[in-house]
């Protein structure tokens, strides 16, 4: 238990067998692929460590930067370890090699550094292939001469071969940036890697050697709302809740909140919940914005502050101060709000959500 004090009742659980559920689900859609579980940007907001025992039966790692690494290594684990976007600087090579980090080269300056690099233990490479989504990788006209390149060098080992979906979560799909990517590296040797989340669940007859779910793990849908988390059989790795600390009667016409952007059309019961901006939840969030009160479907109402935000109360006799809120997650009765509805109804996606909470927010990991 990652607990000692609970200043304010609000409390972020990080569910281990919903990870491990999730992490099952997605290879079961691949059953032939290893996977990467994908613990950028902290694990998605959940916690390198905290998420770590939920995802062990993954086949590796992957994630953005040194540190990332290192604190994987340090959890003991020992299995393959993935840089997403590969060195910085040529002093990182030295780093990679100490910790037997593979890594991404998307770029010919990274060619450079592995080139000037002494070591004597070659280097395990994913050539990453600009194939339509115009961040990182070499174009498809450049990619097999950076392939030829690396080929050359002692410095290397073995080289796989990596690309990136920009729309496999929508109604353009993965066809055409596919079909780039086979055309360029139909005869190149190496293990492939395309699939994220969205693709593994909705195009997993393109899954190769390595997939790579990252949002889907964490029990949020790559594609909502075309799809819900439920539908894909995820479960919300995360839970956001809080309580209510006080209750305020409204007579028609009074308003709630900065702004005065919600006002009362007839006599209303409302709760303060002790969760604002400041928490991570949204402050885009309008009224209407769904919450579980007591593990029973309600609403926001009013602006959200930067510590406390205003739901509903008045279909909800018996609940009053003290009352659980689940803002999204799994409420105490079993009751699931996905972060995908919160999400929507700020405009965003899940994954801001799940980065966003707040080092204030204390957090516990539940078995």
């Amino acid at each position: 238990m990652l607990l000692s004090t609970m200043p304010r009742p609000i409390l972020a659980t990080i569910h281990t067998a919903a990870l491990r559920h999730n992490l099952a689900r997605c290879r079961a859609q691949t059953l032939d692929s290893r996977l990467w579980a994908i613990v950028k940007a902290n694990a998605y907001g959940h916690g390198i460590e905290r998420a770590f025992e939920g995802l062990r039966a993954a086949d590796g790692f992957a994630l953005l930067d040194l540190d990332e690494a290192q604190r994987v290594r340090a959890l003991g684990w020992r299995g393959p370890v993935l840089l997403l976007e590969g060195v910085f600087e040529l002093r990182d090579l030295e780093l990679c090699s100490r910790l037997d980090l593979w890594h991404t080269v998307h770029c010919s300056e990274q060619i450079d550094m592995l080139a000037s690099h002494k070591t004597n233990l070659p280097h395990r490479i994913f050539l990453k292939m600009n194939s339509g989504m115009n961040r990182l990788g070499f174009t498809p006209e450049r990619y097999r001469s950076a392939w030829t390149r690396l080929n050359a060098l002692p410095q290397v080992d073995e080289i796989s071969l990596i690309t990136h979906f920009s729309d496999a979560d929508g109604e353009r799909g993965v066809s055409e940036q596919m079909a780039v990517f086979s055309s360029i590296t139909k005869d190149l040797p190496g293990e492939r890697s395309v699939c994220n989340s969205a693709a593994t669940l909705r195009h997993s007859e393109f899954a190769s050697d390595w997939v790579r779910p990252g949002i889907a793990i964490y029990g949020s849908a790559p594609d909502f709302p075309e799809h819900s988390a439920a539908e894909w059989d995820l479960q919300p790795a995360m839970t956001l809740a809080a309580k209510i600390i006080a209750t305020q009667d409204l007579l028609p016409g009074d308003s709630v909140g900065y702004g005065s952007t919600f006002v009362a059309e007839q006599a209303m019961r409302i709760g303060i919940v002790a969760c604002g901006y400041a928490d991570g939840y949204p402050r885009v969030c309008p009224s209407g914005t769904p919450v579980l009160i007591g593990g029973l479907r309600g609403r926001t109402v009013g602006r959200v502050s930067m510590d406390m935000l205003t739901v509903d109360l008045t279909a909800l006799v018996p609940a009053g101060f003290g009352t659980e809120v689940t803002l999204w997650g799994r409420a105490s009765n079993g009751a699931v709000l996905s972060i995908d509805d919160i999400a929507h109804s700020a405009g965003t996606v899940g994954y801001e959500l799940m980065c966003a909470l707040a080092p204030r927010v204390p957090v516990l990991v539940e078995a």
